[in-house]
């Protein structure tokens, strides 16, 4: 699963992401594209169900990029622990998606094939997504 090997801040504040991105808008590597349309937290369990559902209708066929890591830690205290006694332990990792951020690319396949698999993937996300082809 996706996650970072060392932090230089174990914890970090939430934030919500807000505004459109600027940073990896098109697609550079493949000929298609995952791109998203909402803001929204992608947990590195979304992001890994989604690269497996990609690899596993692709079957050895084409390239594939994965253009976002989740190195955000979002943490959470346990149930019915009392207010106060400071910030919870680190449950998982999250990366903050902003419309117009590119989530995935695909290359060397048909496009049919392309749509089909990104459409499974964008399935296991939280945020809205769009297929886009250069």
């Amino acid at each position: 699963m996706f996650q970072p090997k060392r932090v230089k801040h174990k914890k970090s504040s939430k934030g919500c992401p807000k505004g459109v991105d600027t940073r990896a808008t098109t697609l550079v590597f493949g000929t298609f594209g995952l791109k998203s349309l909402g803001a929204s937290r992608i947990s590195a369990r979304q992001l890994e169900a989604a690269r497996r559902s990609i690899l596993r209708y692709l079957k050895k066929g084409g390239k594939f990029w994965v253009r976002i890591f989740p190195d955000k830690p979002i943490t959470s205290k346990g149930p019915e622990v009392p207010m106060g006694s400071g910030k919870g332990a680190v449950s998982y990792y999250a990366f903050p998606v902003r419309p117009g951020r590119m989530i995935f690319e695909l290359e060397g396949i048909k496009e049919e094939m392309a749509r089909e698999a990104l459409s499974m993937a964008a399935d296991k996300l939280s945020v809205k997504t769009k297929f886009v082809k250069r």
